[in-house]
């Protein structure tokens, strides 16, 4: 019984800590999150984020939240989901936010849904 109550203990504080850190994290990145936004609307047409169905704990999916980076349905051509460093499908911007990494800065919000933690595997794909 103590070891079940302390293990949710954990998994609470574990929770609170992700949605604390995440909630202050796209608070103060917002005004990076408006200019990247209008930096991709700028670049190509389409949305700003990019969504895919990942596998998350227990194998329950959900939308993963990503700047988009390539053109418009760029995984129905060439490698899919794949990219190669001279990849055409991506944007003149998209470059600089995945060397930048800025691109995964969106997953934020998945932490704040609960649906990804700050620590721990990525999601499958």
């Amino acid at each position: 019984m103590e070891k079940g109550l302390s293990r949710r203990c954990q998994e609470m504080t574990k929770r609170m800590f992700d949605l604390i850190a995440a909630s202050c994290a796209l608070v103060a990145l917002s005004p990076l999150f408006c200019l990247v936004a209008l930096l991709i609307k700028l670049d190509s047409p389409g949305p700003v984020f990019f969504t895919q169905l990942r596998g998350g704990r227990l194998n329950k999916h959900f939308k993963i939240y990503k700047f988009r980076t390539m053109q418009v349905n760029a995984e129905k051509t060439g490698l899919g989901y794949k990219t190669r460093s001279d990849d055409s499908r991506i944007t003149g911007i998209g470059r600089i936010l995945r060397r930048t990494s800025i691109d995964e800065l969106p997953q934020l919000i998945n932490v704040v849904k609960g649906e990804m933690s700050l620590v721990g595997p990525r999601p499958a794909l």
